[in-house]
Parts: C-alpha cells; sequence; structure tokens
C-alpha cells in the first residue's frame, strides 16, 4: 500500500471491507459474480480509490481497498453496495424476482477493519514515549 500526499496531508489508509447479500443467498456466482467484478472495480476507478483486492464468494465479498484521509470506510461500502446493487438488478433481473422481492441485495450489516503496516502495540508505545524523545 502506497503513502499518499495531498495539499495537508499525508495518508496510508487502508480497508478491509466485508459484506452479503441479503439473507446470505449465494448468488454471487457464475456471470454475476464476474458482472460484480466489473462493477465494483469500475466504481472504485470512478471514485479514486484503489482496489487492491477483490474476491467474490457465492455469499460475500471481500474488499482491500485504500482511499484519501477524508472518504470514510461507511461511504465506501454504502457507495459500493447501491451502485453494485443497481447494475446487478438491472443486469440480472430475475434475481430480484426470484431471491430479493421487494427488498435490496445487500444486507445492512458490513465489516470493516483497517490495514495498516504498523501493529497496535508499536503505535502505543510511539506515543507513550514521545515526552521521553525530547
Amino acid at each position: 500500500m502506497k503513502t499518499l500526499h495531498s495539499v495537508h496531508a499525508t495518508h496510508s489508509l487502508g480497508y478491509h471491507i466485508i459484506f452479503c447479500p441479503k439473507y446470505r443467498h449465494q448468488v454471487l456466482k457464475d456471470a454475476v459474480e464476474i458482472e460484480l467484478k466489473r462493477i465494483l472495480a469500475e466504481t472504485c476507478k470512478h471514485y479514486g480509490w484503489t482496489l487492491h483486492e477483490l474476491k467474490i464468494m457465492p455469499d460475500h465479498v471481500h474488499l482491500f481497498v485504500q482511499c484519501d484521509h477524508t472518504t470514510a470506510p461507511v461511504e465506501i461500502a454504502k457507495t459500493l453496495k447501491s451502485i453494485s446493487a443497481v447494475h446487478i438488478f438491472n443486469k440480472f433481473p430475475k434475481l430480484k424476482g426470484r431471491k430479493f422481492w421487494g427488498s435490496g441485495l445487500w444486507s445492512r450489516g458490513t465489516y470493516y477493519a483497517s490495514v495498516g503496516y504498523i501493529c497496535e502495540d508499536i503505535v502505543r508505545q510511539y506515543i507513550q514515549t514521545q515526552k521521553d524523545r525530547g
């Protein structure tokens, strides 16, 4: 993961994000998987997010995304889920009628984890020893 620079900030923010279709239906396979990969990659590129890794399982999606310091991980997930649901239901209309009648594609829950180079213990030690450094 690269360190990014903007006018007033230097940052290296990456997130591991996982989300699932409603009811954990195993629908993310075959043509749906291929289309979803394309949509997620294009959306990340459009918003300026770097998609380092993407793995689509039949009942969930794993992403490793890097973004700027002004973008919250919840914003990334909401954007990806919203745009991909519209595209998937437009491309596969039978999917909505068969498995997701009257509801969206994605469950409300999402897993977020930060990804970085420094572990928690080293950050704690660095902060605790600041006065000692003079």
